[in-house]
Formats: structure tokens, C-alpha cells, sequence
């Protein structure tokens, strides 16, 4: 359409200038104030437009959260305040629209303005020239006037077009502007991939550990020195904001050191791909990931297990009646985020698939934090059997009775390692731990435990 206009556009002054060649004179000034304009409101479209994609993005987030969320907001009575919200997203948005709408009218005025000059003057050269006695023709003149009344429009799409193309290179902005993020290290470095049977022991080391979530922020993470021996149950205690989940991010690399490095089984873990790593480790988090499709596909995305693995997992995981209470068994479907599954189900999900990675290392990340007294007991009887007294667990706790019959604990206080030692050498010490337990109202059991140890 843009070649069209503009091939168009030039062929109706080519034949106005032949009907009547003193019109020629007029196409330089009227050409120039005719791009002065173009761009006048090119630069002010791309600035509007890209405001308006802008503020258009959290209007439709606010409403996917909303849609999403809407049991819970109807539950605490929040729908008038979540509806004001998006009453002023909406107005945001607004705000950048009509000013838009604006410039199209100021720009439709002053194109409509160069047609009509044109037309004035392509009318009045011909009457001139007719007057004086040239040999114009009347046939002459009807193309000139019917091509003449026709360039406004051509001269409208022109400007539009092209004002169009830059302005959705907003879109390939914005795109490039996420591609151009600095991306996670290399999932494999193939001159440093770590022995198939890695880590064969499951010891981690944090020397002299530092990290922070990206340039300019403080320090979440402080000069952490830790040793945790083969196959030993790991607490990790603090209160909020301590660095409890960042001491997990930092093992999966998920946040890169800025100090220090971490070790597992003598192996830098900064040495290795991130595949190597992540699918040697894992994990079972706090708010469990499902995806849309089949339990077998939630359990073993790679289809590496057989079916009596999967039935073993799901048995040790206290899932087994249930899954094959579903229609189709392994098959069964699950639904998006697990909505099928209550969040009980979706953390022994986890667990069956934790039990299925050929790992040493075990992390758990506040796993029991989201559920029921009965679900968080039928995990920590699982994560107590002999399926995993070979295995290195950490802990990250967010009720403290789950890690009171562990080897050793770690309690962080602002980043850094406060405590380090057993659960009842550390209440004895009457430091944190203690604070923490005595809060928690479990120092008799811990005492008890530390007596029946001695």
C-alpha cells in the first residue's frame, strides 16, 4: 500500500505539472513543509505509541493475576479494590491514548490543508492558462482536477504507513531489549564435565561464599563458610529475609558469586555447565511446579524410567492409591499448574520426582511450608526412611520441629552463618537457635533429644 500511495501520490503531480507547468514551482516548497510535518509527527507517534504500549502491558498482567486469583480476592472481600485497580491501569493507559487520537487530527488537518492547496493550485494554473489562450485542453484540465482532488488521501496514506512501520518497531525494541539481557552461564562446558557417578559422596562446601541478586544491590549472602559432610542431615533456620532461599539459589546457580565458590565432592560447581549441575541436584521447593499433561510426564519429563520405577516412586511418596484411583493411572491428566491436585498432592508430586533423580544431594526448600499437619508428616516420614539415609539432605525450614532430629544446623542471620553445630549444643549456647526453638516452644524437646543422644 506504501509503494502504491506514493507511486500514485508522484503520477498526479507528474500530470498536473504537464497540464500546467508552472506548477512545478510549487511541488519544492510544498514537498518541503509537506516532510517538515512528516516528521514533526513521526517523532511525537513513536514517543506516544511506545507510552502506550507500555502502560497497555500492566493492564493486561493485572488482569491475568486478577483472573487467576479470583476465589482468593471474593474470599477476603477484595473485589471492589482489585476492581479500582484496574479502573486505574486502564486510566494509565489512557492517558497515552488520547493524546494519539490528538495527533492524528492534527495531522489530518494540516495534510488535508497541502491537498487543498494543490487542488487550488492545479485549478487556478489551468484557468490561467486557459485564459491566456493556450492550447490546454479541456480533457487536460478533467485529468489534472480528478487526480488533484484524489492526492489528499494518497498523500494522508503515505504518512500513516510510514509512521506505522516506526512505530511498531516499538515492538522489535522491546524484544531486543530483553534479548539483549545478559543470559545464565553455558548449560555445558564441554572441556569440564563432571564423572557420570558425580557426586558419588554428596559433601558441599560454601567457601568463603558472596552473592548478590544482580550489580548494585547489597549482599544477600555474606563470606559464608560452610562444610557439610557426606550424607548428613542439614537444618537451615533464620527469620525472614536471613538468606535461607538464596543459600538455595546459590547452589543451583540460579544467582552467580560474586566471592568464593561452592564445592561438591571437591568439584567447583562455577567449573561445570548448569545442565551438569541442576540434573545432578534435587529439589523438592516450596510451591511445587506441575505442568499441563500426564503424571508420567510430571514425574519423568525425559521418559527415562520405566513404569515400575514410577509405581515405586509414587508408593514411597504415599501417592500410589491415589494416582491409581485417577482415570488412566500414569496417564492420567494433569491440568495447568496442577489445579487438579490439591497442594498437599503437588508436594508429594515433587517428592516422587526427588525420589527418582539419581542424586546424592537433596534440597528442600520450606517443602512443607504450604501444607497440612498430615501432609507434612507423611513427607517427613518418607524423607526419615532408608530410601534416603544415603543421601545429603539440606534442609531449609520454616517450622522448626521438621529439623530438630538433624545432624547439624545452620542458622543465618543477615546473610552470613551465625550458628553452626548440633541442635542441642546450639540451644545450649542459648544464641538464636535457642531464641528460635524457645519461640517455638519446643526447648523441652530438643533438651529431651540431646539427652537421649549423650
Amino acid at each position: 500500500m506504501l509503494f502504491v500511495n506514493s507511486a500514485r501520490a508522484l503520477f498526479t503531480l507528474v500530470v498536473i505539472s504537464m497540464s500546467t507547468p508552472a506548477f512545478i514551482a510549487l511541488i519544492v516548497p510544498l514537498g518541503g513543509v509537506y516532510l517538515y510535518i512528516q516528521r514533526y509527527y513521526l517523532r511525537t507517534s513513536r514517543e506516544l505509541k511506545r507510552l502506550d504500549s507500555i502502560s497497555r502491558s500492566p493492564v493486561y498482567a493485572h488482569f491475568q493475576e486478577s483472573l487467576s486469583g479470583i476465589s482468593t480476592i471474593r474470599a477476603y472481600q477484595q473485589s471492589k479494590r482489585f476492581a479500582m485497580e484496574s479502573e486505574w491501569r486502564v486510566d494509565a493507559n489512557l492517558r497515552a491514548y488520547f493524546p494519539s487520537i490528538n495527533a492524528n487530527r492534527w495531522l489530518a488537518v494540516r495534510l488535508e490543508f497541502i491537498g487543498s492547496i494543490i487542488i487550488l493550485a492545479a485549478a487556478g494554473l489551468a484557468i490561467i492558462s486557459v485564459s491566456s489562450g493556450s492550447l490546454l485542453s479541456a480533457g487536460s484540465v478533467g485529468l489534472a482536477m480528478s487526480y488533484a482532488l484524489q492526492i489528499t488521501q494518497s498523500l494522508n496514506w503515505i504518512v500513516r504507513q510510514t509512521v506505522e512501520v516506526e512505530t511498531n518497531i516499538v515492538s522489535v525494541e522491546r524484544v531486543l531489549e530483553y534479548a539483549r539481557l545478559p543470559s545464565e552461564a553455558p548449560e555445558i562446558i564441554s572441556k569440564h564435565r563432571p564423572p557420570v557417578s558425580w557426586p558419588s559422596k554428596g559433601a558441599v562446601s560454601f567457601n568463603n561464599y558472596s552473592t548478590r541478586y544482580r550489580e548494585g544491590l547489597d549482599l544477600v549472602l555474606k563470606n559464608v563458610d560452610l562444610s557439610i559432610k557426606s550424607h548428613e542431615k542439614i537444618g537451615v533456620v533464620g527469620r525472614t529475609g536471613a538468606g535461607k532461599s538464596s543459600l538455595t539459589l546459590a547452589l543451583f546457580r540460579i544467582i552467580e558469586p560474586t566471592e568464593g565458590d561452592i564445592s561438591i565432592d571437591d568439584l567447583s560447581t562455577s567449573s561445570i555447565g548448569l545442565l551438569d549441575l541442576r540434573r545432578r541436584l534435587a529439589i523438592i521447593p516450596q510451591d511445587a511446579a506441575l505442568f499441563e499433561g500426564t503424571i508420567r510426564d510430571n514425574l519423568d519429563p525425559g521418559h527415562v524410567h520405566d513404569d515400575t520405577e514410577l509405581w515405586s516412586a509414587l508408593d514411597h511418596a504415599r501417592l500410589r492409591d491415589h494416582v491409581s484411583s485417577m482415570a488412566g493411572g500414569l496417564d492420567a491428566q494433569i491440568h495447568e499448574g496442577g489445579s487438579n491436585l490439591s497442594q498437599g498432592q503437588r508436594q508429594l508430586v515433587s517428592l516422587a520426582r526427588a525420589l527418582l533423580t539419581p542424586s546424592n544431594i537433596l534440597v528442600l526448600d520450606e517443602a512443607t511450608a504450604a501444607v497440612d499437619v498430615e501432609t507434612d508428616a507423611l513427607l517427613q516420614t518418607t524423607l526419615r526412611s532408608a530410601m534416603f539415609k544415603d543421601r545429603t539432605i539440606i534442609t531449609i525450614a520454616h517450622r522448626i520441629n521438621t529439623i530438630l532430629d538433624s545432624d547439624r544446623i545452620v542458622v543465618l542471620d543477615h546473610g552470613r552463618v551465625a550458628e553452626f553445630d548440633t541442635p542441642s549444643a546450639l540451644v545450649k549456647k542459648k544464641g538464636l537457635f535457642y531464641e528460635l526453638v524457645r519461640e517455638a516452644g519446643l526447648l523441652g524437646s530438643v533438651v529431651d533429644a540431646g539427652i537421649a543422644a549423650e
